[in-house]
């Protein structure tokens, strides 16, 4: 039987992801502030295991070492975040050098192996000082937020070429302001929406000042995606899915490229949104020069207006396949949404900056760790970038979501993410079989 190859274009950018808080550990070292993920995680009951992120896989020791497992794995790309608070204590005023040298040596490194980074200003580790006087409901935020992207663009923009200013906006505003599940752990509908608005207004008003900063830049912002279906044809459902698409996906698409926030999600919220002021949209609109993609699954919608009894039967089942964070494993969901935010919305250039799955890996007797279930995943994802490409969406490079096991969130060290096994005793990094084979699909620039 013949393997059908799909083959990507000679620019196409192969890449991996990490975020700061997740990896980088020292979370009170060289003039570091506190970020309020180090105030939540400290915070008892929040975390599962009552895990934190003060070690983490101690990449700010372990840093040379990492960039060397990303040059033996052929990646192209390297997307990373930087920690606000380790570069400003106090979310603005003085900045900290120590920190700031930090990544400019990882940028200097990353450049010495040839390998391009791809630098997330926000993957919400926001300094505890801005939350103390509001946090992202507060305008203020924003602005700090813009002196913030100036100092660090200004330190590494003769360098970096690629900027994302956020990393999905709405984990930050509502899983931190109206679920509760990350920090700062609220639970109030307008505090989310606020904290939405001044998130999209930090971002619109620091591209033009990465652009200002950073000859050849190329500045974007990054959205967790998830397509949504109904889980039959009912009315109810269909009603139901229009409104949590809404709420997911165009509540930031939306405001993006100048359409404002979705009037029937204004109508659902009944808040005022009166921190929104004259010209914010306007500035929300700025140009940007690609949108990344964070893809994970889909949703499927079913109504909760009627009962059980009253509604269709349901014709949309969840497949069978489930990753350990409980998400449906559907790479066409991908391929959908990559056609959407070309062809409804015209972003001129696409990166899918997260993509992965979360499995319980285990070390075999000889160390090794294999993930059939990993490498399959990315697979058929990547099968499906690929038909998006051939369909004309430019689709411009991958990112694995991630390049290494990490600190995930509200369940700490219990789920695994990575292309590279970490022991956290002991800090032994272990390629996995998935990260032998992605490293194949760069040197063939292909998957089977």
């Amino acid at each position: 039987m013949n393997k059908k190859i799909f083959q990507f274009p000679q620019d196409f950018v192969w890449g991996a992801a990490t975020a700061s808080y997740q990896i980088e550990g020292a979370w009170n070292q060289d003039g570091k502030g506190e970020s309020i993920w180090d105030r939540f995680s400290h915070t008892p009951g929040k975390i599962q295991n009552g895990d934190t992120g003060d070690i983490a896989c101690d990449h700010y020791h372990h840093w040379q070492e990492d960039l060397n497992a990303i040059k033996k794995l052929g990646l192209q790309a390297y997307r990373f975040s930087v920690a606000w608070p380790r570069v400003l204590p106090g979310g603005r005023g003085l900045a900290n050098e120590p920190g700031l040298d930090f990544y400019s040596r990882l940028v200097d490194g990353l450049l010495k192996l040839e390998i391009e980074p791809y630098i997330t200003l926000y993957h919400w580790d926001l300094p505890q000082n801005l939350q103390d006087e509001g946090g992202w409901v507060s305008r203020t935020t924003a602005d700090a937020f813009v002196e913030y992207a100036d100092l660090v663009s200004r330190a590494l923009g003769d360098r970096v070429k690629n900027w994302i200013t956020l990393n999905e906006p709405w984990v930050s505003a509502f899983l931190g302001y109206y679920i509760g599940h990350h920090a700062p752990g609220h639970t109030d509908l307008h505090e989310a929406l606020a904290a939405s608005h001044h998130l999209l207004l930090a971002h619109g008003q620091a591209v033009p000042i990465l652009r200002q900063n950073c000859p050849n830049a190329k500045v974007g912002i990054t959205l967790n995606l998830t397509p949504q279906v109904p889980a039959s044809p009912s009315v109810a459902d269909r009603i139901a899915t229009t409104s949590a698409d809404g709420y997911i996906n165009r509540f930031f698409l939306d405001p993006l490229v100048g359409r404002g926030y979705p009037q029937d999600m204004i109508n659902e919220t009944e808040d005022k949104m009166t921190f929104i002021q004259d010209g914010d949209l306007s500035i929300i609109s700025t140009p940007i020069d690609f949108l990344g993609v964070n893809y994970y699954t889909r949703g499927i919608v079913r109504s909760e207006k009627i009962s059980e009894a009253e509604n269709a039967p349901r014709t949309t089942i969840r497949g069978n396949e489930i990753t350990e964070m409980d998400w449906e494993v559907y790479p066409e969901g991908l391929y959908k949404t990559l056609g959407r935010l070309y062809f409804d919305y015209d972003f001129p250039a696409i990166y899918i900056t997260e993509n992965g799955a979360a499995f319980p890996d285990q070390v075999g007797a000889e160390g090794e760790v294999h993930d059939p279930a990993r490498l399959s995943y990315i697979q058929r994802h990547l099968q499906q970038t690929q038909r998006a490409i051939e369909a004309g969406v430019p689709v411009k490079g991958y990112f694995a979501w991630s390049l290494m096991d990490n600190f995930e969130w509200g369940f700490g060290y219990s789920k695994r993410f990575g292309l590279i096994h970490v022991d956290y005793q002991t800090q032994k990094r272990t390629f996995k079989s998935s990260a032998q084979w992605y490293e194949q699909v760069i040197k063939q620039n292909a998957v089977e």
